[in-house]
């Protein structure tokens, strides 16, 4: 038989009015204290809710104060009718105690304030973490993320996975990012890291008969802080399938994802199947492989229209056009506010015209335009009176993201974004390779992906006409994963290297795993990683992804808490056979 709680027998937030007349023992932090005449009020929290405690004896209260941890038996006593708080589920009731005892005492001057810490300087909260924690709304982020990851888990179980760890001590691989190297004591002058992504070893358990794997995986990556990427470490939801296409994995991540979705959310969510984009329609329509389908802005290309042009800004260049529906009565400073973001990007102005009642134009490229021109802008962009067509001219390379960058910024300020609801779809059709600044063939994402057409398309096409079956999700504008088909062909990742410029030797001197595992019968397989905390980010509607990471590092790659990185000692260093120069 289990013994009693000496500290407590009921948790905070669990005392109703069914309680009045019951004698309980509580025990959480004291939020606050007030003084009416006598009479003592003490707020205390835990993590199930506040409760209202009545002290009478001001001696009770000599040693306590804000954020000390205490526990006190009473009575459970309904509140007056004008003191009842309606805010809280305790606010019926409350409890009147004379045994009152410290537990954990408290510094009386904070570093802030814990309700108000989330306007607190990031690097003071993240010192001060513990107590940052305490604040519910920052407490209750990690509670779902609990929540989630425990959904995610029995989720994939349900579906026939299989959650297998992988290592975490491996083998550094070219996958993008900076590894996280791990000096061997005993094999001096040779490294471990971190896995940026458990990819090898989850082809390897394909290749080793496991059907369908996955796991909450850690991943590390040296890169630099932003709002959706923690530098240093993040989780993703890591999943493969042996003998699967890319349809098989879209079906797991469609239900997985909107089942996981709509029930941490009320907000609507994109019923499966999710819409299929490709790479090139993407960029073309949204200006990104990212693109966030709640804004109802689309680009137009009409380069076509000025190829024989003689105004200078759209000669010889890609342009591109964006229609906003009843912009035209926007304000002068709006519109110059319009053009300083667009000079503020790198762009060298930012045309418009503006659609007038009976179609005819009013703007500064309105004179730049030729008979027929206007009705053709109209038609493409499906304008109508009152609304504006801004005009973005660049570099083929350039355009389309300025594009996107425009497309936003105008939905931003307009307020043309529907935050109701999730919008999720599928971006495919990656090219395989790209042509980089020195003009060499690079794989354009992940070089495991499988070309489409196999090996007659490396064989036939030119590198950059070639698509991989390679995938991302994204949300609302986040990328929440990527994904692949894998080459499990060992003729055809050869020669997939060697377009990008690996010979055999090389190839198999970087990947020897799969170089080996895939000459003794490997199947066919495909997978995804969609990431734990930026689906917990989306989901908590924060700005910023640390927010939702129990102990983050902040934007400069440092953990405040513990004060990493830190230095360590010349005989810590000696044994790894290291010399700081």
């Amino acid at each position: 038989m289990a013994k009693e709680n000496i500290y407590r027998t009921v948790n905070c937030g669990e005392l109703r009015e069914k309680n009045i007349g019951q004698e309980v023992r509580v025990a959480g932090w004291v939020e606050n204290i007030r003084n009416h005449g006598g009479v003592m009020f003490l707020d205390i929290r835990d993590q199930y809710g506040i409760l209202q405690v009545v002290v009478h004896d001001e001696q009770l209260l000599k040693y306590i104060n804000r954020e000390c941890t205490v526990t006190l038996n009473g009575n459970v006593v309904k509140r007056d009718d004008d003191t009842i708080n309606k805010k809280i589920a305790t606010g019926y009731i409350e409890v009147h105690t004379d045994n009152i005892k410290v537990l954990g005492k408290c510094k009386n001057e904070l570093p802030f304030e814990v309700t108000t810490s989330k306007i607190v300087n990031e690097d003071v909260r993240l010192k001060y973490r513990f107590l940052d924690l305490r604040n519910p709304k920052v407490h209750n982020n990690i509670l779902l993320r609990s929540q989630v990851v425990n959904f995610l888990r029995q989720k994939m179980t349900e579906l026939g996975f299989v959650e297998i760890n992988t290592p975490i001590l491996s083998a550094s691989s070219p996958e993008g990012a900076r590894d996280y190297l791990i000096p061997s004591r005993k094999h001096h002058g040779k490294f471990y890291a971190l896995p940026q992504a458990p990819q090898i070893f989850k082809q390897l358990l394909m290749v080793s008969g496991f059907d369908k794997y996955f796991q909450i995986a850690p991943c590390f990556r040296d890169e630099d802080a932003r709002a959706d990427r923690s530098p240093g470490e993040f989780y993703q939801l890591d999943f493969e399938m042996a003998f699967a296409t890319q349809e098989d994995v879209f079906s797991v991540a469609e239900e997985v994802l909107y089942e996981t979705f709509s029930k941490f959310t009320n907000k609507k969510v994109s019923p499966a199947p999710f819409r299929r984009i490709s790479y090139e329609d993407a960029m073309l329509k949204y200006g990104t492989d990212k693109p966030d389908l709640r804004n109802p802005l689309i680009i137009e290309e009409i380069s076509d229209m000025f190829v024989e042009t003689e105004f200078i800004p759209f000669k010889g260049k890609c342009v591109r056009s964006i229609n906003v529906p009843g912009a035209a009565s926007e304000s002068k400073k709006w519109f110059k506010s319009m053009e300083e973001f667009a000079l503020s990007i790198g762009m060298k102005g930012l045309g418009y015209v503006k659609v007038k009642e009976d179609l005819s134009f009013d703007g500064p490229i309105d004179k730049f335009l030729k008979s027929g021109d206007r009705e053709e802008l109209i038609s493409r962009n499906n304008s109508k009176a009152g609304d504006v067509i801004y005009f973005i001219a660049d570099s083929k390379s350039l355009a389309p993201k300025l594009a996107g960058q425009i497309r936003t910024e105008v939905a931003k300020r307009l307020d043309l974004i529907d935050n109701s609801r999730f919008d999720l779809c599928f971006i495919v059709d990656f090219p395989m390779y790209e042509i980089d600044d020195d003009g060499r063939t690079i794989f354009t994402h992940n070089p495991f992906s499988m070309p489409q057409g196999g090996i007659d398309a490396l064989i036939s096409k030119h590198p950059t006409e070639i698509l991989a079956y390679q995938y991302d999700i994204v949300c609302n504008g986040v990328e929440l994963s990527s994904g692949a088909v894998r080459n499990h062909d060992l003729d055809t990742m050869i020669k997939a290297f060697e377009i990008a410029g690996y010979t055999e030797d090389e190839l198999k001197d970087k990947f020897k795993s799969l170089y080996n595992a895939f000459q003794y019968g490997a199947p066919p397989h495909a997978g995804m990683a969609p990431g734990v905390d930026r689906m917990l980010m989306l989901l908590t509607e924060e700005e910023n992804i640390r927010e939702v990471i129990p102990f983050p590092m902040n934007s400069n790659a440092q953990d405040l808490l513990l004060d990493a990185p830190t230095e360590v000692t010349e005989q810590q260093l000696r044994e790894v056979h290291i010399k700081i120069r």
